[in-house]
């Protein structure tokens, strides 16, 4: 792997080192290796991007974060404990949130329900089922902080509307808010971008610095668009065929040799 940047510290970080930290990751589906001795961190209030064509195992590295798989070699420490045989909610209730390529949303539910629920649900005070039944009335503290979500991202013309009449865009800020109500230590963003346009994606991009500047959580972004990523992100590391081929600060990575060939299809 190129390292391009072997002393660089991000200066959004706050001085208590790494809040993740996954060595040796390797993940083989069918005796075809997906994932090559795979090194990543991420530091606490940090914002870091990973980048790679089609195909790099990017989504594949996340889901082995998440504990969706199970990589055959590795460990993942995050906040200072060893969390490589957690399963995957109770990797959630440490700190990790998550936002999908494919937008998942609830047809039928409002924005601010949407909020409602995962408050709910994070603090357990009740039944999923019930809150889609309305057989439980949220408390005035869940109503609150529904309300500041939907404040911070700018919803409220779309706050008690159903999800489905929402733009794509404004679909992926309800998302974005929905991760944020968990309080994720560390949330892991996948191609937030996806089916946006140029207008919409800079919207995001602005939103998200400022909420990430509120709550000052650490993100793990992986993006395609790398105007977005350029725009977000001081740090970055890169995939290809599954092995991670360079790292470092953002300008530099995106100017190593190996990534322009790999990446961004520049030969020469």
């Amino acid at each position: 792997m190129t390292d391009v940047a072997t002393t660089a510290v991000s200066s959004a970080t706050d001085g208590r080192g790494k809040l993740l930290d996954a060595r040796g990751i390797e993940k083989r589906f069918a005796g075809i290796t997906a994932l090559n001795n795979v090194n990543i961190d991420v530091e606490y209030g940090e914002m870091v991007g990973l980048i790679g064509p089609n195909g790099a195992g990017k989504t594949t590295l996340f889901n082995c974060l998440l504990g969706m798989l199970t990589p055959e070699e590795g460990t993942v420490t995050f906040d200072g404990q060893e969390i490589s045989a957690l399963p995957v909610y109770k990797r959630a209730r440490l700190g990790f949130g998550r936002t999908f390529q494919r937008l998942e949303l609830f047809a039928g539910m409002t924005v601010r329900e949407h909020f409602l629920v995962t408050e709910r649900q994070r603090n357990r005070s009740g039944r999923l089922w019930k809150d889609l039944l309305n057989l439980s009335k949220p408390t005035a503290d869940e109503q609150a902080r529904a309300e500041k979500m939907i404040e911070l991202l700018n919803l409220h013309k779309e706050a008690d509307r159903p999800v489905e009449s929402l733009s794509l865009g404004r679909g992926r800020l309800v998302e974005l808010g929905r991760a944020l109500m968990t309080e994720p230590k560390l949330l892991l963003l996948d191609e937030p971008s996806s089916g946006l346009d140029v207008k919409e994606t800079a919207a995001l991009a602005e939103r998200l610095r400022i909420v990430q500047q509120d709550y000052e959580f650490a993100v793990l972004l992986v993006e395609h668009d790398v105007e977005m990523v350029q725009s977000l992100v001081t740090r970055m590391f890169v995939l290809d065929f599954g092995t991670m081929i360079a790292s470092g600060p953002t300008g530099a990575v995106l100017g190593d040799t190996a990534v322009r060939k790999a990446y961004l299809g520049d030969m020469g």
